[in-house]
């Protein structure tokens, strides 16, 4: 009897993880762990650098806006340059964000948790890029009659809408 039980014994242990009796090992298949991921140093920098200049933003939406506004009740050389002054800041905000963000969306791909808020940032950040692009476009004409001035303003403020909405996402959804 002994030798039947030791027999069987090593069969056991012999068999597929699926097939032995013991407790820690019977066709239990956990998830495999998650990877640990190192990131670069100038991934966070570069990270540190996209929140900095994304606190700025809205401000200098702000600003832009009472200029605009401004600019559109009276017309004076003076608050047509301020308004120039701060889209170029704006414009120089939005090209830091979406260097320091395109690069590290690339270095952090592999590792990335909440990969579809972050997407959905990244494509809504690109298409607000695209919208001030198109208003410093409208810009040129915006001087010259009133319906170029409205799609300028109207063009501006979709785009600062898109950018606030995705930068909202990111500060109050982002874990």
């Amino acid at each position: 009897m002994l030798l039947v039980a030791s027999a069987l014994a090593l069969a056991l242990q012999a068999a597929s993880p699926a097939m032995r009796a013991d407790t820690d090992t019977v066709a239990y298949h956990p998830r495999p762990r998650p990877v640990a991921v190192a990131y670069s140093d100038w991934y966070y920098r570069r990270l540190k650098i996209h929140r900095w200049v994304s606190y700025a933003e809205l401000p200098v939406f702000g600003a832009e806006y009472v200029l605009g506004q401004k600019l559109i009740d009276n017309p004076a050389d003076g608050v047509r340059a301020a308004h120039q002054a701060v889209a170029g800041t704006l414009g120089a905000l939005f090209v830091v964000n979406t260097v320091t963000g395109i690069w590290n969306l690339e270095e952090g791909w592999s590792g990335m948790d909440q990969r579809k808020l972050i997407v959905a940032h990244s494509v809504l950040m690109l298409a607000a890029d695209a919208g001030f692009v198109a208003t410093g476009v409208l810009a040129a004409n915006a001087k010259h009659s009133v319906a170029d001035r409205s799609r300028h303003r109207n063009v501006a403020i979709a785009s600062m809408s898109v950018a606030t909405v995705s930068t909202a996402m990111m500060w109050f959804l982002r874990k």
